[in-house]
């Protein structure tokens, strides 16, 4: 499912479309969303570097780390930071958010730390100008793409941080116009949806073709997952579930689930396992029948006879077609006569004139297919 998500991203927005759009959300009960945003910025970063991928670049809205992590993560997952400046720009909102740093820096002439970073970063101190956040953003994608039809990425690591600084109508304003961008192939972003109002995270829900949900779970005494208690000992923060919920385009909704385990390395996804001897069959909702036909029951449904079927014992397959031969008039003249003098019973007989006079409306269609 991970990978699905991956590959939404690495194909981006069909031409005249909204591009793809991808919420992360977690809770305090289970705070992993950004190890989940960081794997996608890593897999994304990945494919664009190998030119797998519809996007050429990606900018980052860094507002919940600082651009040295970044440099960071990038390091230690093996890629070239030197060259990264012609595919990746980090937006620092991170540092200085409303530029009250920069005004008490002046009189001390302290330097700025991001022009010591050995990544394109560029700082933005005004947050809550969102419109002018969006003009910041598509300046700084087309300086890594070009103003040709090539595309990039924004990947923003807190939607929350926003929301703190702006209004939920110019956040999801914000969204909206990243969306319908003529060179964005992608969105992803971050939302504690427990900091929030239910009506903050089900509008950025709406505007977002997936939403990745963080949960936890535990086992209960019937073997069953269920959600956390408020208990401390109960909760496992190395582990929980991973929900999809994905917008398709003909208007279905797929949702799927995953585990996920966070280690040293990283978070990594697999398929929902058996845990304590109990299968996933154990959380299909039970039923009162078998679903699953017997050894006998096979048997004896192999035996039955469907209707029109020729079966093959040695007798020649008659195919009527309407029409029937001398021998078989003459003897329906006979069977006829003998059944009037046996009784008073009519019957319409009807020849077909010809083989161009279409067959009568209760001949059986299907009486030609040897099936």
């Amino acid at each position: 499912m991970s990978e699905s998500i991956g590959r939404t991203l690495r194909d981006g927005a069909l031409e005249g479309e909204l591009a793809p759009t991808l919420t992360i959300k977690d809770s305090l009960s289970s705070p992993f969303a950004f190890h989940v945003f960081s794997h996608i910025l890593l897999q994304l970063s990945s494919r664009i570097t190998t030119q797998n991928s519809q996007s050429r670049g990606i900018v980052v809205v860094a507002l919940s780390r600082s651009p040295a992590y970044y440099i960071a993560l990038l390091k230690t997952k093996g890629f070239d930071v030197a060259s990264s400046n012609n595919w990746i720009h980090i937006l620092d909102c991170y540092t200085d958010p409303l530029g009250w740093k920069e005004k008490i820096r002046k009189p001390s002439n302290v330097t700025d730390p991001s022009h010591q970073i050995p990544l394109a970063t560029s700082s933005y101190k005004t947050v809550k100008d969102i419109d002018k956040l969006f003009s910041v953003i598509t300046e700084l994608g087309r300086g890594l793409v070009g103003d040709s039809k090539a595309r990039f990425s924004v990947a923003i690591d807190s939607l929350s941080e926003l929301l703190r600084h702006a209004s939920l109508q110019s956040v999801a304003a914000l969204v909206g116009n990243l969306r319908s961008h003529e060179q964005i192939s992608c969105i992803f972003g971050l939302l504690h949806s427990d900091l929030h109002e239910e009506k903050a995270a089900a509008v950025l829900e709406y505007m977002s073709s997936m939403v990745a949900s963080v949960d936890p779970f535990h086992h209960s005494v019937n073997g069953q997952r269920g959600y956390l208690g408020n208990s401390v000992s109960e909760q496992n923060f190395t582990k929980g579930k991973f929900n999809v919920r994905s917008k398709r385009r003909n208007g279905r909704v797929r949702v799927t689930c995953e585990e996920f385990k966070v280690e040293l390395g990283g978070i990594s996804f697999s398929n929902v396992s058996s845990v304590d001897g109990t299968t996933t069959a154990a959380l299909v909702p039970k039923v009162q029948f078998n679903l699953q036909l017997s050894e006998k029951e096979l048997i004896d449904r192999a035996k039955v006879v469907l209707p029109f079927e020729h079966q093959g014992n040695g007798k020649p397959i008659q195919i009527y077609d309407g029409r029937r031969s001398l021998e078989e008039s003459n003897s329906e003249t006979t069977h006829n006569s003998s059944v009037k003098k046996e009784g008073d019973i009519g019957e319409i007989i009807y020849f077909r004139d010809s083989d161009d006079e279409m067959p009568d409306s209760d001949e059986d269609p299907d009486d030609d297919l040897d099936i």
